[in-house]
């Protein structure tokens, strides 16, 4: 194939690992440790380190997004004593914690005694230091990614088919200023090509072209109210940032329209300003309502008629292995943030002024569900599956009335040695199924993604990827089928 003849073999391997330093928080082990439940829990392995299948690991992941911690979990597997660290780290000094969260903690109970220990004597030693030095309440953490790859036929999507690289280093910081908040900074530079900024066709995941220009792409705060509500408020936010619960374990290798199990018509990102809260009820219930507006930093104000806004209620329930959440969300002003992900039906093709969705409103629904198995390195995978509607009324220029898509993603672990990952996702992006006047043209868009994620060591990850899809860009093109590879390396620290 073109590809093929046009792809570069390029590698790369760095051999530094730089140590780091975890702020631990004030966890009263003995209070913690007072708490009752009824909840048996048991370890897959009876070894030192804790496995991506087991049940700590998998808790682990949960606690760290739904506390907002951001950590780099790696895949291989971590220590008990690594385990315990980011526990420590995510839940602080928290006034309350959920069932999950205490039966972690009473896990690595003696872990976590050890760590406060010494971080007691280093904040000792240094304590004079402090005024000279980076506040002892924040941390950073952050990653550089390098990406290379081509795709065929992608001069049929209005770009190239020439191997083209891109680029992304980001940092996150977060500071609390109680030991129940959190003060959340992501300062972000890129510089991707064309042939991997198409939406949704071959939208990378990594995708951020700021000119190179490094420069805040998120920040807000979060807080917690009363014993199960936290709250969210800042001038840089997206929705599903504030969700109550995970609503997919499926993670992309290529394409960014496959997270989120489908970034439809509801998780379709804007970062504006925005605020919200999640309500945690301890049994696996939760719910959110959030809203982000586009008239915030402008005259317009927030949730007023002029501006341009997005508000989002979601219920879900999560149990030990299966999940399932309905989203809905209400578009106003003119949103258009789910052109991400929709087909030339819904949104016209890049360098089109056709079409489109500028003043169109419209009400949207995200129905999610996946379900993990209780072991790794078996041939039965963990499961994620989506499904999107949209309904715009009488109100979207090019008459479509309603759209939906769908999605399925398969994730295998441990399948060839312990640190690797093998991804298939596909899918239906969201396509438009009734017009208010004339007649449907004919469309089937699919998209598809298969890789393979393994890493050289702690912090440096490999992901070889191919992908592809049809009449997923405009459904006028009869010749947009196209094929993609990616090799996308990321350096976290």
């Amino acid at each position: 194939m073109k590809l093929f003849q046009r792809m570069l073999v390029a590698s790369a391997a760095v051999g530094m690992i730089a140590p780091t330093v975890a702020q631990a928080a004030d966890i009263n082990i003995e209070d913690m440790g007072s708490y009752s439940t009824s909840t048996e829990v048991s370890s897959t392995n009876d070894f030192e380190t804790i496995l991506p299948g087991d049940w700590v690991y998998q808790s682990i992941q949960e606690v760290a997004q739904t506390r907002g911690c951001d950590v780099n979990l790696p895949d291989s597997g971590i220590s008990r004593f690594d385990a315990a660290t980011i526990v420590n780290s995510c839940l602080g000094e928290a006034a309350e914690v959920t069932i999950q969260e205490r039966i972690l903690i009473d896990e690595l109970a003696t872990e976590i005694a050890a760590i406060r220990a010494r971080v007691d004597g280093l904040e000792a030693r240094f304590n004079d230091f402090e005024a000279a030095s980076f506040s002892t309440t924040t941390t950073m953490d952050g990653k550089a990614v390098f990406a290379i790859g081509a795709v065929d036929n992608g001069d049929q999507l209005g770009d190239s088919e020439t191997v083209t690289t891109g680029y992304v280093y980001q940092m996150n910081l977060n500071t609390s200023f109680t030991g129940d908040d959190n003060l959340y900074v992501r300062l972000k530079a890129g510089l991707w090509p064309s042939n991997f900024e198409t939406k949704p066709s071959n939208y990378h995941i990594e995708t951020k072209d700021t000119a190179e220009a490094f420069k805040v792409d998120k920040i807000w705060y979060t807080f917690p109210i009363g014993d199960s509500i936290t709250a969210f408020v800042g001038p840089r936010i997206e929705n599903y940032y504030m969700n109550a619960a995970t609503v997919s374990l499926y993670r992309p290798g290529a394409l960014k329209a496959f997270k989120f199990s489908g970034n439809g018509s509801v998780f379709g990102a804007s970062t504006d300003t925005g605020a919200g809260f999640k309500y945690d009820a301890d049994n696996g219930f939760a719910l959110g309502l959030n809203f982000v507006c586009k008239g915030g930093d402008s005259d317009n104000g927030c949730l007023t008629k002029e501006d341009t806004n997005q508000v989002q209620a979601m219920l879900a329930y999560t149990g030990d292995n299966w999940h399932l959440s309905a989203t809905y969300a209400q578009m106003s002003g003119g949103w258009n943030a789910f052109e991400y992900y929709s087909t030339a039906l819904i949104t016209p093709p890049k360098g089109t002024s056709n079409g489109g969705s500028d003043t169109s409103d419209a009400t949207a629904w995200a129905l999610r569900g996946w379900w993990r198995p209780a072991e790794t390195g078996t041939a039965t995978p963990t499961i994620s599956v989506g499904y999107d509607t949209i309904d715009f009324g009488n109100t979207h220029p090019d008459n479509v009335s309603e759209g939906s898509g769908w999605f399925a993603g398969l994730m295998w672990y441990d399948m060839f040695q312990p640190d690797d990952r093998i991804g298939v996702g596909f899918g239906q992006p969201v396509k438009a199924n009734s017009l208010t006047t004339g007649t449907l043209s004919e469309t089937d868009p699919f998209l598809w993604e298969a890789y393979y994620s393994f890493k050289i060591n702690d912090s440096i990850e490999m992901t070889p990827a191919i992908f592809g899809g049809s009449d997923a860009v405009s459904v006028a093109n009869t010749d947009d089928d196209f094929f993609g590879a990616v090799l996308t390396t990321t350096f976290k620290f």
